[in-house]
């Protein structure tokens, strides 16, 4: 995942992204990017990598999957019940999250087999490729604890505002376009 908000990610990540780009014009190429939260750090120049680093991947991405680290830590907070989230905790929602998009990558299936087939079914205008995740269940790094969740009850939970990985409610708004991916 690049960062948005720090030097490295908003402006090494998105150069790398563009020469990638050049130099591979016909592949895919998907993100994974943390916007930054003035509720979890106060860096001034934070909002304005994210805004400069933001036409880098309008440009040269196929597919950007919005993380906010606000979310991050209201689901580490709310969900999870942690009292002081670690860069590992962190990390874990946004390696799970990773693996569940490309899941298609690892095992067969019909629909949305590969990130192509993903974009073309996502994307109605080339320009809007920005997803919003929603992920269950949600379960804490090193969880032993299952217990048996029906169909239903994961498809409200994936649709449920606490579990975005970006601070968006999506009941305050419409969707263009939506992907359950099960596995």
């Amino acid at each position: 995942p690049t960062s948005l908000g720090g030097g490295t990610g908003a402006g090494m990540g998105t150069l790398l992204i563009t020469k990638i780009r050049e130099e591979y014009p016909d592949r895919m190429m998907c993100t994974y990017s943390v916007v930054p939260s003035p509720k979890v750090s106060d860096t001034v120049v934070e909002p304005y990598n994210a805004t400069l680093s933001v036409h880098q991947l309008v440009e040269n991405s196929d597919e950007t999957f919005c993380i906010d680290n606000e979310a991050l830590y209201e689901i580490c907070f709310r969900t999870l019940k942690l009292s002081t989230p670690t860069y590992g905790d962190l990390n874990h929602l946004v390696s799970i999250v990773m693996s569940g998009i490309t899941t298609c990558l690892r095992f067969p299936g019909q629909l949305n087999s590969d990130l192509r087939k993903l974009a073309v079914n996502m994307v109605p205008f080339p320009r809007l490729h920005f997803f919003m995740v929603g992920f269950a269940p949600l379960t804490a790094r090193g969880s032993q604890q299952y217990r048996a969740v029906t169909v239903p009850e994961l498809t409200q939970q994936m649709f449920d505002a606490k579990n975005m990985m970006a601070a968006s409610d999506p009941r305050h708004g419409r969707y263009l376009t939506v992907a359950a991916v099960f596995r």
